[in-house]
């Protein structure tokens, strides 16, 4: 159900007024039926009369054997709220209700609700512990415990004639709005006052209500995670109780989604490009829009015969807040080349040298998941991304500060991530990565509307920023996660971007920097092949890769963009093509053209092309790429003897090091090797002489005791990772500084003839 708030009181005066829509289904779909699982889909729109908006989609999750069932609910956002105006579809209340008979007298009937860990408030609907008089020990007992109570003629009959008179506690209320507090409150009836119940800091989002012939246990996952959350129970005094997991509190403000500031006379390209000098915003008029942005919420549910006992409930609570993951094991993902060959390995710290780098890896990330804690990265539309630079000034990052603040994918954090749990399995980094990939491919993304399939650069809010590209919306940085799960929402958005090339059509990404005029169209669209190119064709290699209903159009332009890249006079170098949207190719240049971004190959493309590479027989298309591998991070002099002019200035070496190390084991160079390590350890970014320690913070000097590490940044965090576990799995061996181990030649020679099979896709 969803409430609405037409209306938004910013300094709250004057009456609020509500209006609620119920959930209207318009499609059920059973989308598996087979001997293991079964998934029904439901799909339909909040309706209030003539009107239906927030469309949501749910899917129903069974599995044979199993003792509960799933829901995983996704709303896609397409109401309107105007910056600058208090009126507007905001959201007030968003949850999933449902009612569960209560057939038991009064005092057989429980009442559970998690609170911190596998902490409990439990309760009985009518009460016979606590009072004047005593049931006697065994009832007591038994009730606590939610078992069924004796006959009440076997009671103490003082308390047995005296039942009419306990009051029956049919309403309860758990409230978490914000990450750091709960409270519990209870009534006995509508129209009657609340009681505090209890509270404390972060609730599990964990319910039952029943009795000893059945009830019905519930958890939303991610609770005080995604705040502002609420659990309610009302009516259970009746023959039905309503429970409701409020996915966005009604007691919490309004989801207020409006861009956070006026245009600041941004009116003009030239005026937006001069306020992305100082504040590295993008702006553009009409552009901070919400509208499209989408957010997916997971449910657990139990039913059981009778109240369950503790034990049973804290395993209850313990699956709703971790849900149990079937994983395979490091060396099984590295013997089965899962996600092309080569790229990462497993920790290995047996030379002083390699155990370094697997320090700072891991310094690095126990940093970021702690200062998710200190800065409360928490919240309905925030939890799951990161801040993207740091204000060493003030000692915070830089949140209000317009590019500089929520990350959005900037360089591929992502990446960063995935890489890091498929080398090492570890349950808390495969945790980060999961709730990163819902945020990043949802949160940061539009579904709905004009830009559909395009997400949104890295700014104050996540959608604030006025450049829309594939680069955020790439579905390179969801493959990871469901092919580890099967999860079929992210499914769902990697289908969606099969015919996202369309998107060129409706907005040109480098509309403000164009020298010559341009404008799209369809036979002939300036498409780059870095951060355009690698979000196209990554949704359509997974199409293949998953024989989706639109493979066979997304294999043709695997194959047709790859040969038309390879076919350019300067290859990958050439920069972009003008593509056709209906045959899907890019047409030849006529002359050759040296235009190179130090973006084009941070956004995944290095890893895409390595896995196209593996799986595509296409040699020319290797040899523009590993042409592209050998000059990013060569001499000026040298770019010009191969391609007659140089790449101008260029950024992110160290992150540029791991092409160096795939292009040298591709031609067992062992020169090419070398530069790799040369330019990993130094030349930007982190060094070995960076601190790699936190500095304590306290009051005065910011508002919660924590750490800070103020040469850290985001970008550099995800192209250090990168360039480190790749470099370590493709020329580990050779590294400096080791004691024994081989030399870089021999470990790419090595590499070159073992790891590399032949392609097993049809070119």
């Amino acid at each position: 159900m969803l409430i609405r708030q037409p209306e938004i009181e910013d300094e709250d005066q004057g009456t609020v007024r509500t209006e609620r829509f119920d959930g209207a289904v318009e499609e059920v779909s059973v989308e598996q039926d087979g001997p293991v699982r079964a998934v029904v889909r439901v799909d339909g729109k909040h309706r209030k009369g003539d009107r239906g908006w927030l469309p949501f989609s749910l899917r129903l999750h069974f599995y044979a054997g199993a003792d509960c069932f799933r829901m995983v609910h996704t709303i896609t956002y397409d109401g309107q709220q105007e910056p600058g105006k208090a009126s507007g579809d905001f959201v007030r209340g968003l949850g999933v209700r449902f009612t569960v008979p209560m057939r038991d007298a009064a005092y057989d009937r429980h009442i559970r609700i998690g609170g911190e860990g596998t902490g409990l408030l439990r309760e009985a609907v009518q009460g016979v512990t606590g009072l004047r008089r005593d049931p006697g020990a065994a009832v007591q007992a038994a009730q606590y415990a939610g078992g069924k109570l004796p006959d009440p003629a076997a009671w103490d009959q003082r308390v047995t004639t005296r039942l009419p008179y306990i009051p029956h506690w049919g309403d309860y209320t758990l409230a978490q709005l914000s990450a750091a507090g709960f409270t519990v409150r209870k009534r006995t009836r509508k129209g009657y006052g609340w009681i505090g119940a209890g509270g404390g800091r972060r609730a599990s989002g964990f319910g039952y209500v029943g009795g000893v012939s059945g009830g019905l246990s519930f958890g939303l996952r991610d609770f005080w995670e995604k705040f502002p959350a609420q659990l309610d129970i009302r009516d259970a005094h009746t023959d039905e109780a309503t429970v409701t997991l409020w996915l966005w509190s009604p007691e919490a403000r309004p989801m207020d989604l409006r861009f956070y500031r006026d245009g600041m006379g941004q009116d003009t390209y030239a005026e937006q490009l001069e306020g992305l000098n100082i504040t590295y915003e993008d702006h553009e008029p009409e552009f901070g829009t919400p509208y499209g942005i989408a957010r997916t919420s997971e449910l657990l549910f139990w039913a059981n015969d009778s109240t369950p006992e503790a034990g049973t409930l804290a395993g209850q609570i313990a699956a709703v807040r971790v849900s149990p993951q079937l994983a395979a094991p490091p060396r099984q993902l590295i013997r089965a080349k899962v996600f092309g060959p080569g790229l990462y390995s497993e920790p290995d710290r047996s030379t002083p040298a390699r155990a370094r780098i697997e320090d700072h890896l891991d310094f690095l990330f126990t940093y970021y998941k702690d200062q998710v804690e200190m800065r409360r990265w928490y919240g309905f539309w925030d939890y799951g991304d990161i801040m993207h630079t740091y204000d060493a000034t003030r000692h915070v990052w830089r949140y209000d500060i317009g590019g500089y603040a929520w990350d959005n994918s900037e360089l591929s954090p992502d990446l960063r991530l995935w890489y890091a749990y498929l080398r090492s399995g570890r349950s808390g980094i495969f945790r980060f990565a999961e709730a990163m990939t819902r945020h990043t491919g949802e949160a940061d993304v539009y579904h709905l509307g004009t830009w559909a399939g395009l997400g949104t650069r890295h700014g104050v809010q996540h959608f604030g920023d006025s450049a829309k590209q594939q680069r955020i919306a790439n579905t390179t940085y969801r493959r990871f996660y469901y092919f580890l799960t099967a999860d079929e929402r992210v499914g769902d958005l990697m289908h969606a971007n099969v015919d996202s090339d369309e998107t060129f059509l409706v907005l040109d990404p480098q509309r403000k920097v164009r020298a010559a005029p341009y404008t799209p169209d369809r036979h002939a669209l300036s498409i780059g092949f870095g951060t355009d190119w690698s979000g196209l064709v990554s949704a359509w290699l997974t199409e293949w890769e998953r024989k989706g209903p639109k493979w066979e159009k997304a294999k043709a332009r695997v194959l047709s963009t790859m040969a038309g890249i390879a076919a350019q006079p300067n290859g990958f170098v050439q920069g972009s093509g003008r593509y056709d949207l209906d045959t899907g190719r890019f047409a030849v240049a006529d002359k050759p053209v040296v235009s190179v971004s130090h973006l084009s190959a941070v956004f995944g493309l290095g890893e895409l092309c390595a896995e196209l590479i593996h799986l595509v027989d296409m040699p020319a298309f290797q040899a523009a790429y590993l042409d592209y591998c050998r000059c990013f991070n060569a001499t000026k002099a040298e770019q010009t003897a191969r391609h007659g002019s140089d790449f101008g200035t260029l950024l992110l070496f160290q992150g540029h090091s791991r092409l160096d190390a795939y292009a040298a084991v591709q031609a067992g160079d062992a020169t090419l090797a070398r530069r790799a390590w040369s330019k990993c350890y130094g030349f930007d970014g982190y060094t070995e002489s960076s601190p790699w320690r936190t500095e304590r913070l306290t009051g005065p000097v910011t508002l919660v005791e924590g750490s800070e590490t103020s040469w850290v940044s985001s970008n550099d965090t995800a192209l250090y990772d990168l360039a480190a576990i790749e470099n370590l799995a493709l020329l580990g061996d050779g590294m400096p500084d080791q004691r024994g181990g081989g030399s870089a030649v021999a470990r790419a020679a090595a590499l070159a003839s073992r790891v590399w099979p032949a392609p097993r896709c049809d070119a």
